[in-house]
């Protein structure tokens, strides 16, 4: 999936009127789901989902794919409702409607209660495969399944709860790099090779083989502080992944104060630019050097 956010993630794009309906939503930007779904949409559900599982056993991650299995949404746009019934009882998760994106503050505060935001209009038919805004595909079928792991649940709610301290610290922009990077384009070692587990990826025809497969990424050993101080591809597929080994390594880095990190970020980026995701530094434990950038090491 290709996006337009901007460096945030969660901001509006400044160059486009956003989709969703803002004027009947509440405090909190929720809104009804309001199931009046056509039956073009309906089918188009179904295209979409069916052309992500020809592809998803083979790349995803175990864990996305029983979530995925679990909440049983083959035949139907989701009716969030009873999803969150689901997903209550397994990791204390619900999902709330929203119009669109949402602003930074909002969004955090929702995840940090264990809310999901989901955009509820789903894409049209001549945005299958390139879409601006997150619609309710790319935000139930990419992110929801992997709620139901208790681990990664935990580790979004503690992500939630760690954004109003970013914002407090001028560092939302830092920590939304974190977001990008894991949520959406995360990769996880198994003993079956890389799988993908971001969202982004997942929702994606295109960009789940190529982060696996592809010899033109790089692809990089998590570590916090060096993907917080990344920037990232906004337009076209990531130049670089970072790759976990557990999503108990996630949740075990978003417990820590973030603060000194935010600093030492904050005092690099006013000397020079995040770091370039073309290129891999001395210190990463690297995985693959991308071949597309003739194997350059950033000193």
């Amino acid at each position: 999936m290709k996006n337009d956010y901007a460096e945030n993630p969660f901001a509006a794009p400044t160059r486009q009127k956003l989709r969703g309906d803002y004027d009947n939503m509440q405090a909190d930007y929720t809104v009804e789901q309001n199931y009046d779904y056509t039956d073009e949409e309906q089918a188009r559900w179904r295209s979409l989902y069916d052309r992500q599982m020809k592809i998803l056993p083979n790349y995803a991650a175990e864990e996305f794919i029983e979530g995925l299995q679990a909440l049983g949404v083959q035949d139907a746009v989701p009716r969030l409702e009873k999803m969150s019934d689901i997903l209550k009882q397994k990791t204390g998760w619900t999902l709330v409607a929203v119009p669109g994106l949402i602003p930074n503050d909002v969004f955090f505060r929702h995840l940090a209660n264990r809310r999901f935001p989901i955009c509820r209009w789903l894409r049209r038919a001549d945005e299958m495969d390139y879409l601006v805004e997150p619609d309710i595909f790319h935000d139930f079928f990419g992110h929801v399944p992997l709620l139901s792991n208790p681990v990664f649940a935990d580790y979004m709610a503690e992500y939630g709860r760690q954004g109003e301290i970013a914002i407090g610290l001028g560092a939302d922009h830092i920590l939304a790099r974190l977001y990008w990077y894991m949520a959406e384009f995360g990769l996880i070692s198994t003993p079956n090779g890389l799988r993908a587990f971001g969202a982004g990826m997942l929702s994606s025809s295109g960009e789940t083989v190529y982060s696996v497969e592809s010899p033109q990424p790089n692809r990089v050993r998590f570590d916090v502080e060096r993907v917080m101080g990344t920037s990232y591809m906004v337009d076209d597929y990531q130049k670089t992944y970072f790759v976990i080994e557990s999503y108990g390594e996630l949740f075990n880095a978003a417990q820590q104060d973030f603060g000194p990190i935010y600093r030492r970020i904050l005092d690099h980026e006013r000397n020079s630019a995040p770091y370039d995701p073309e290129f891999v530094l001395p210190h990463d434990d690297i995985l693959t050097v991308g071949q597309w950038n003739g194997m350059d090491v950033l000193s």
